[in-house]
């Protein structure tokens, strides 16, 4: 089996919403919300002919909402606390249970999730779900906590800021006093005292509209007001808390956690948690939402992760190389920078906190941004993540309510993904009312993430990096065009992004080390074919003279060859 993970993010909430008549700041009832049930096993096998191994369902976990749900005993939120009407997916209300948004049967709610659990696999996918190991909503309150389980800050000391074993950080004497515009001028209804630090590690009691105000930090043995003193000299509380969650979900057959903000808690706790829940099963999966790379080595040594986030790597360079703010040689230097962390990198273009590549905050068309995801896919053999809408173009310009037109899709409100609709088409799932824009998009991406899985020099290959001997090559422009090999067994592929507006004729320069890597035989004729068109030719390669190559604008090509005894 292939060894290459390609994930699927996708929040339920959107994903089956088929209402078209939409509401900026609209209810369910007005606006709709996607079910678990959507994930029908034609959808499900749908979204597995992209390419995708794993899906990671957004927004499972039960959160803050301003839908009111008391009726079946979910305790109401204040909607002053609350972003959007339908609340963020990072404040998380119950760690036990799902959010009653996506049920068909709000009474069984955790059993339609199960159900979607069971069904996915029987797609031949995994099922990754959100960890929020360092905040919570302001009202955290479980109601499905198992027997015998704490709530979490039940048993604080309130009359302090730091205490190991309490779960949350309080200020002594203050009120919580918001500076932020409550959304229908109503007063501020909410009352905490004291009040709890929030989740962004602002530690006063009046945070801002530019903090997570409607959360709370969690306390995992670190005491921000005595220089980060940690106190592990017995596990905290918190720590037990989490491993008990973390394994409640392990055990009903999620298969990974993508773990939010993973670095904002301490790596001693992952160090500890991570291998416990993998006494489970093995083959359980941990993503980080990480940031700093001068923490990346401690964060997969130590922490034990399988994978991390390369946002300010890969990602950023890729993003500037598109909108001409860096040149092609950059990406060498994101790669080199990971001192050898390169395949437990999780690769991606789009996810909810980036804007759309088709977006005018980013490219303005999303042709654009093929070169950049053909790299993000195939440089290396670590995972590659799309973003539900990312695969047919998506903009994300709508004016959703608290989201505005940011070309980004909201996770706070009730709306839908209007490509993503067209592609249902009523559950038919295909290209019948996608436009010829979207059906253009989705084909490569389709071709490329089904390479990721088929291709065993994309998935378990060798990487042999060529701009080093083409810098200086007038026929290969190094800012705007990318190139490298790839090769496993006998296989192995060329390929090249071109980030140009125009078509390029490249005559590309491959080095005798290159051959000697691979063991290629130098002045021998091989059969090229470019997995992307299917387009064959013969061509002789060697380091003697450069390789002749055609390449689209604003594309790439996949060329395969085989070595041969």
């Amino acid at each position: 089996m292939s060894k290459k993970t390609v994930i699927y993010q996708v929040l339920p909430r959107l994903f089956g919403n088929l209402n078209t008549n939409l509401f900026p700041f609209g209810t369910i009832d007005q606006c709709g919300c996607g079910k678990f049930d959507d994930f029908t096993v034609k959808a499900l096998k749908a979204i597995n002919a992209l390419g995708v191994t794993h899906i990671w369902y957004t927004g499972v976990l039960e959160h803050a909402t301003q839908t009111d749900y008391t009726k079946y005993g979910i305790l109401k939120d204040d909607p002053s606390i609350v972003k959007g009407k339908a609340g963020s997916p990072y404040a998380i209300k119950d760690y036990y249970d799902v959010d009653p948004d996506l049920a068909n049967n709000v009474k069984k709610r955790l059993d339609e999730f199960k159900a979607l659990i069971k069904r996915t696999h029987e797609a031949g996918m995994k099922v990754i779900i959100d960890l929020v190991p360092n905040h919570v909503a302001r009202q955290y309150h479980s109601d499905a906590k198992p027997k015998g389980v704490k709530d979490l800050g039940e048993n604080d000391v309130k009359e302090v800021f730091f205490d190991r074993d309490n779960n949350f950080y309080y200020l002594p004497g203050q009120a919580f006093e918001p500076r932020i515009k409550i959304a229908d001028d109503s007063e501020l209804r909410y009352h905490e005292f004291p009040a709890k630090a929030t989740g962004n590690d602002y530690f006063r009691n009046d945070p801002s509209i530019y903090d997570w105000y409607e959360t709370v930090k969690l306390n995992y043995g670190v005491d921000y007001h005595n220089y980060q003193y940690r106190d592990f000299s017995t596990i905290p509380n918190t720590w037990k808390k989490m491993l008990d969650i973390l394994k409640y979900w392990a055990k009903m057959g999620v298969d990974g956690f993508r773990c939010d903000m993973a670095e904002m808690v301490p790596v001693e706790f992952w160090s500890w948690v991570i291998p416990q829940v993998k006494e489970l099963n093995n083959e359980l999966t941990f993503i980080a939402e990480t940031y700093d790379p001068n923490q990346y080595g401690r964060f997969l040594n130590e922490g034990h992760f399988d994978y991390l986030y390369d946002k300010v790597g890969l990602y950023d360079t890729l993003r500037k190389v598109v909108t001409h703010k860096c040149n092609t040689g950059d990406i060498c230097h994101s790669w080199q920078l990971l001192n050898g962390h390169k395949e437990q990198m999780l690769n991606f273009m789009e996810n909810h906190d980036e804007h759309r590549i088709g977006s005018i905050f980013f490219a303005d068309d999303a042709i654009k941004g093929r070169p950049a995801m053909l790299v993000s896919a195939t440089i290396s053999q670590g995972p590659v993540m799309v973003y539900s809408g990312q695969e047919f173009g998506e903009q994300a310009m709508d004016s959703e309510g608290f989201s505005g037109p940011d070309g980004r899709t909201t996770i706070f409100d009730y709306w839908a993904v209007k490509s993503v609709q067209r592609w249902i088409n009523n559950g038919k799932y295909n290209e019948d009312k996608l436009t010829a824009h979207e059906k253009h998009i989705y084909n490569f991406y389709k071709k490329l993430l089904n390479l990721c899985i088929t291709e065993k020099a994309l998935s378990e290959g060798d990487f042999f990096d060529l701009m080093y001997v083409n810098y200086h090559n007038p026929e290969f422009n190094s800012a705007r065009q990318y190139a490298y090999m790839r090769k496993a067994g006998k296989e192995v592929l060329l390929i090249v992004a071109n980030f140009d507006d125009n078509d390029a004729n490249i005559k590309l320069n491959i080095p005798q080390h290159a051959f000697d890597y691979f063991n290629i035989q130098i002045g021998k004729a091989y059969k090229f074919t470019d997995l992307l068109t299917g387009d064959s030719f013969k061509e002789v390669i060697t380091s003697e003279e450069p390789f002749a190559l055609s390449v689209k604008a604003q594309n790439g090509v996949i060329l395969k060859f085989e070595i041969k005894d």
